[in-house]
């Protein structure tokens, strides 16, 4: 659906099912340079399954417009105005990578609207290798071949997607290229810079599950542990085994049980 926040337009995916207040919703966040496709399996399965579904495109990507965030925060103040546009109090929130701190960053300038938070891919600090920083402000294609790179566990540049007939490398590669001049270098950028991701980790009060990849080059395990160390809750964790970055895509039966577990909690 398009809604407008802040006067922009906006899209937001919705699953295919219509928004029915009252339902418990699933807000979904892309990951640098990505969009909403990202979470077609997950998103598809809870709206076809009795809640509401909301996987937006972030400003300045996909179908969305406007310029994309400088900074998380930013990222996690238009949230929290598009769950108002829509008159939404509450969602159970699930980020990737980018999406994830913005998750958590949601959660911490905003409580009581994250019911419960799925950080997938989370780390801290996020930092950019400076070939990859530069090769996304100069919009070079060598910026999509290393995220493509080091976002995919070495097993899944072999092959094996769970989609019949899809190539994970092309996939990553095809998304990222569909991304705006500047979109990838902004997100990348936003996540390089940011250094509140203790100080936020310390103010979340609702639950928390990390899920990350064993295989993850760009946010290893041990980073993930650093937000776990900072929180007050019981933040629970699965490691996904010989999984990469790109857990959405190299796992999505795998993220959709972790994410059907939490649902029944």
């Amino acid at each position: 659906m398009e809604i407008n926040v802040d006067g922009r337009s906006a899209y937001v995916y919705t699953g295919t099912k219509p928004f029915e207040p009252g339902r418990r919703t699933w807000l979904f966040v892309h990951g640098a340079g990505m969009d909403h496709s990202t979470w077609v399996l997950q998103s598809r399965y809870f709206a076809f399954h009795g809640d509401n579904v909301l996987a937006p495109d972030l400003p300045g990507h996909g179908r969305s417009a406007g310029e994309p965030p400088p900074t998380i925060a930013a990222i996690a103040d238009w949230l929290d105005r598009m769950l108002d546009t829509l008159e939404i109090p509450e969602a159970v929130v699930v980020g990737h990578s980018m999406g994830s701190l913005a998750t958590l960053e949601l959660a911490a300038r905003y409580p009581g609207r994250v019911q419960s938070a799925v950080l997938v891919g989370a780390g801290y600090p996020m930092a950019v290798a400076e070939p990859l920083l530069a090769a996304a402000r100069a919009n070079d294609h060598s910026a999509v071949e290393m995220v493509t790179g080091w976002g995919l566990s070495p097993q899944s540049h072999l092959g094996g997607n769970p989609v019949p007939g899809l190539w994970l490398d092309g996939q990553v590669a095809r998304l990222l290229e569909a991304a705006g001049p500047g979109v990838l270098h902004a997100g990348l950028n936003a996540c390089n810079e940011y250094a509140d991701g203790e100080s936020s980790a310390a103010a979340v009060h609702c639950p928390v599950h990390f899920v990350v990849g064993e295989r993850d080059m760009m946010t290893p395990p041990r980073a993930a542990e650093t937000l776990r160390s900072a929180m007050t809750v019981d933040a629970t964790r699965t490691v996904l085994s010989g999984c990469g970055h790109m857990i959405m895509l190299e796992r999505p039966d795998a993220l959709l049980d972790e994410l059907i577990a939490i649902s029944r909690r």
